[in-house]
């Protein structure tokens, strides 16, 4: 997806990386079982690996476990979002997806599934049938045509200038979308790992010196796991080829840390 998308390659090094690093955490509490069910096969096309992916977080979603999900390529945003919606639209409340990312990632599919259109396959599949928020969105990374098109499929678009105007993430649990969250809320959360600066996570397939700070996401988790449901994590764009001193498969492997044990701090 990265390589349609001309961007720079080695995510596939990803999964590997951040698992190297989080097996080597330390949980402070185990209230549950945790299971590691391998990689996905990547020997069919990619149209056919993401509906395999698709299923298969629909199926655990349906039997109620909470899924983390390595990539690879943010176009696997598309099926660890959709299988997670496939599970829960039907839900009494309406669920939340949300994407920390430094693009839109809503390009039109004309040139093939790449790591630019997740959400525009997402917002056309299940429209209306979720809320969406785009947040840390950089202007240089966007086209005005593709921000309309999301606004007007009901994106809400928080631009990373504003949340830094605002003094960080925690800004937005003033904003109706997330004060209005309760524990009935289904939430997944779409972690494109170059929302953050390149001075926290340098190994992606695009990194830009302005960009989110981990530590202001991790204060922002740990109040949203205590209103919300948040159901699933997908951490997407981690390249071990790019990385320095493994430094952005540890923020992964830290993201996905938090992730398990609830936003512990």
């Amino acid at each position: 997806g990265i390589a349609i998308s001309k961007g720079r390659i080695g995510a596939s090094e990803g999964p590997a990386a951040i698992r190297r690093h989080l097996y080597k955490m330390t949980p402070s509490y185990l209230t549950t079982e945790l299971y590691d069910i391998g990689d996905l096969e990547t020997h069919s096309e990619l149209a056919k690996r993401h509906e395999l992916a698709k299923e298969s977080i629909k199926a655990l979603h349906t039997k109620k476990i909470k899924t983390i999900s390595l990539g690879g390529g943010h176009d696997y945003g598309y099926a660890d979002a959709a299988g997670f919606l496939a599970a829960h639209s039907a839900h009494d409340t309406k669920p939340l997806i949300i994407n920390f990312d430094a693009h839109l990632d809503v390009r039109p599919t004309t040139n093939g599934l790449s790591s630019g259109t997740p959400f525009f396959r997402l917002l056309n599949e299940f429209q209306n049938r979720f809320d969406f928020a785009e947040v840390g969105i950089q202007p240089q990374c966007n086209s005005q045509k593709h921000r309309d098109w999301a606004i007007n499929k009901n994106a809400q678009i928080f631009n990373l200038v504003d949340i830094q105007k605002n003094q960080g993430l925690g800004s937005l649990f003033k904003l109706s979308l997330f004060s209005n969250l309760t524990k009935n809320t289904p939430v997944f959360i779409s972690f494109d790992i170059d929302c953050l600066s390149s001075t926290e996570a340098p190994g992606c397939s695009q990194s830009w010196v302005t960009g989110l700070k981990t530590e202001d996401y991790l204060r922002f988790f740990s109040k949203l796991s205590q209103m919300a449901d948040v159901r699933g994590l997908g951490i997407y764009e981690v390249s071990p080829p790019l990385d320095i001193a493994d430094q952005t498969a540890k923020t992964a492997a830290l993201i996905a840390y938090h992730f398990m044990f609830q936003g512990d701090l």
